[in-house]
């Protein structure tokens, strides 16, 4: 208020000093704010280029916010200088400010978190990210949204549906946000480790069993193998009826799905192939001995019926 005092008796006594018309005057001053804002725009403008790395369509909603906010204190400033009630001023000021606020809670909340994102980057358009459990490729980034399409869904897997997902940018500052393409200088963070489990039965010949697995990976994964340095390896546990093994790998993000497919097929192709590997699937084996008249326990095969 003291501000909006002292700018008001500034400009009373500029009117004062200045031989023309007070309509005149003012039409002066509002050129000489106009030529501030254009300068400013310009400079801001230039700004956000270098922060957006020369990406105009970014540029739009921050000008946006900026020009609202020039002219709203261009008007106020306008309005005191030409002699208006300071105490009503700051009353209505305060009083649209906070309906304005309490309103807008959400939108606000939005336009920070925009703000948040195009400035930090935790994610940018291409990117495979997980928001509020849906998973997606991100679209546009908006002022209100966030445009993804929808990876599964309606489908399993990790493959695209098809479907645009709209996530209000307010829910962000809620959510955890989990990146699959994060920090594409370092070359194997472009990727991401992948899994296939096979069951094997437990007098399966491990060496076998991992070199078909292996050799999968290699066939199908080579490109990337290339590019990363990062061979497949095997990890296993024990189960009841037979072996864990892991198969792990490096997939891109948006082709995990197809991956791991190629891979599974060869695998079965060579599977039936060998006779020194088999897959494990849950089952019982019972064994049955008798005992003969000389007292030694035989097997017991059944004949089968005719």
């Amino acid at each position: 208020m003291n501000f909006l005092k002292g700018f008001q008796k500034i400009i009373g006594e500029i009117l004062k000093k200045i031989p023309i018309p007070k309509g005149i005057t003012w039409m002066l001053i509002l050129l000489v704010i106009y030529v501030i804002y254009r300068i400013l725009t310009h400079l801001i403008e230039r700004a956000l280029l270098k922060t957006f790395h020369e990406d105009t369509h970014k540029l739009k909603i921050p000008l946006r916010i900026w020009r609202i906010f020039f002219w709203a204190i261009a008007i106020i400033l306008f309005l005191a200088g030409t002699g208006g009630n300071l105490a009503t001023l700051g009353l209505s000021a305060a009083l649209i400010g906070m309906v304005l606020g309490w309103s807008l809670q959400r939108p606000v909340t939005g336009i920070a978190a925009w703000l948040l994102v195009t400035i930090m980057k935790p994610f940018k358009i291409g990117d495979r990210v997980i928001i509020a459990g849906i998973i997606g490729d991100v679209k546009n980034i908006g002022l209100m949204y966030v445009t993804m399409e929808q990876v599964g869904g309606t489908i399993g897997g990790e493959e695209k549906s098809g479907r645009a997902v709209l996530i209000p940018t307010a829910v962000l500052f809620d959510n955890v946000i989990m990146n699959y393409t994060m920090r594409e200088e370092v070359e194997e963070s472009k990727y991401i480790l992948d899994e296939i489990i096979v069951r094997i039965a437990h007098d399966s010949k491990w060496d076998v069993a991992e070199k078909i697995l292996i050799d999968a990976a290699y066939e199908v994964t080579k490109d990337i193998i290339k590019e990363t340095r990062r061979q497949p390896f095997i990890r296993a546990d024990f189960i009841d009826w037979g072996i864990y093994m892991r198969l792990r790998y490096y997939a891109r993000p948006v082709d995990r799905q197809e991956i791991s497919t190629n891979i599974t097929k060869i695998i079965c192709r060579e599977f039936a192939k060998s006779e020194e590997v088999r897959f494990a699937y849950p089952h019982s084996e019972a064994e049955i001995t008798y005992t003969a008249r000389g007292g030694e326990q035989l097997p017991f095969h059944p004949q089968p019926q005719k």
